[in-house]
């Protein structure tokens, strides 16, 4: 296998874990809420909390450098536009779905349309931020920006807390540092991966003490689990909550290299080869499952319960994906159509040429 390949599948492996958290995350919260109790993936969210969202954008920037000298047009089709199409579509699905036909409520529908353009639609935000992030990101590239100062500039913005009333500017504030570290970083993060996957004894040592650290400092005095949060002890300080995330993120990364040494946890790299399909789609099966377990009343138990809503919120979207790829119908929920890139650019429509379409993953 080439060098690359094998890059390829441990960060594959890596998404593979990040959906599986937020997924667990939000299964276990939502069942949480609707119960008033807590169940195990609580005490697993708490301690992944320092990591769980920071390591989904550090390596969603960790292949950036390859295209961020890309023209602007190229580079914006490729990650902005891609994304914000993604983001119009399946929020506009959600909205509809949830509000106006579950809810049956068309006015707040149509007011959630509207903002949605300026303020990101529930889960769906992550979406909206990659395609921030990476205009932003580019534009300091243009300008020459060095990545020390960036770098220093978001690490006091990801340490003050920002709450200005603004979700957009808000998690921006929360998340940029991690995003522009992936990139930066990206270098040192794969001298990383190449030794522990050639030292697997000490790669498992390091990952052991980071456990114990992780352990102690977020169920420090201080930690409270409730039905639909978590409040951190220690981890949750300005810095140290900081220095969690990317030393967190870094160890997700290693024990992916780990992982991609067992062929049978190939299906958590394929996963991850899908996790942006899952991330899009997860939250509308996620509702309707946990709905009709608590309403047939069957399983009492808060972990069972998230547990289950777990996996079917993962399996849903990947049984939607399969069947449009069988049928050849709805592509355009998971492939960019030609229509939707910026004349000019690859996948964009040619004469003759309406079918060019670009993958969700």
């Amino acid at each position: 296998m080439s060098e690359q390949a094998n890059r390829l599948q441990w960060v594959d492996m890596a998404k593979g874990l990040s959906i599986l958290l937020v997924v667990m995350m939000y299964s276990a919260f939502s069942t949480g809420e609707d119960t008033g109790g807590t169940g195990v993936l609580h005490w697993v969210i708490g301690f992944a909390t320092p990591f769980r969202m920071p390591e989904f954008f550090m390596i969603s920037g960790l292949f950036l450098s390859q295209v961020i000298a890309r023209d602007w047009k190229r580079y914006a089709d490729r990650r902005v536009v891609h994304y914000f199409y993604f983001y119009a579509l399946w929020a506009l699905i959600h909205i509809i779905f949830k509000e106006a036909l579950i809810a049956r409520d068309p006015g707040t529908a149509l007011s959630y349309i509207v903002w949605g353009i300026v303020e990101p639609y529930g889960v769906l935000w992550f979406i909206y931020m990659l395609a921030v992030f990476s205009a932003a990101t580019k534009l300091l590239h243009d300008l020459r920006a060095p990545h020390w100062a960036v770098l220093a500039v978001g690490a006091i913005l990801q340490m003050s807390a920002v709450h200005t009333g603004s979700y957009v500017v808000d998690q921006f504030a929360a998340y940029f540092v991690y995003f522009y570290a992936g990139y930066a970083f990206a270098p040192q993060i794969f001298k990383i991966a190449d030794w522990a996957s050639a030292n697997v004894l000490p790669a498992i040592g390091a990952l052991a003490i980071w456990a114990v650290v992780e352990t102690a400092l977020v169920f420090s005095p201080g930690f409270e689990v409730a039905p639909g949060h978590v409040t951190m002890g220690l981890a949750a300080l300005p810095g140290v909550h900081l220095a969690l995330a990317i030393i967190g993120t870094v160890a997700l990364c290693v024990l992916a290299v780990l992982l991609t040494k067992l062929p049978a946890m190939n299906w958590l790299g394929w996963l991850g080869s899908k996790s942006l399909i899952i991330y899009l789609v997860f939250v509308l099966p996620m509702g309707i499952v946990r709905t009709l377990l608590l309403k047939l009343g069957i399983i009492s138990d808060v972990s069972t319960i998230s547990i289950i809503v777990m996996v079917a919120s993962v399996i849903s979207p990947l049984i939607l994906y399969w069947i449009v790829e069988r049928t050849g119908w709805g592509k355009f929920l998971f492939e960019r159509p030609a229509w939707a890139h910026i004349p000019g650019t690859p996948g964009a429509r040619q004469p003759r040429d309406t079918t060019a379409t670009a993958p969700a993953e």
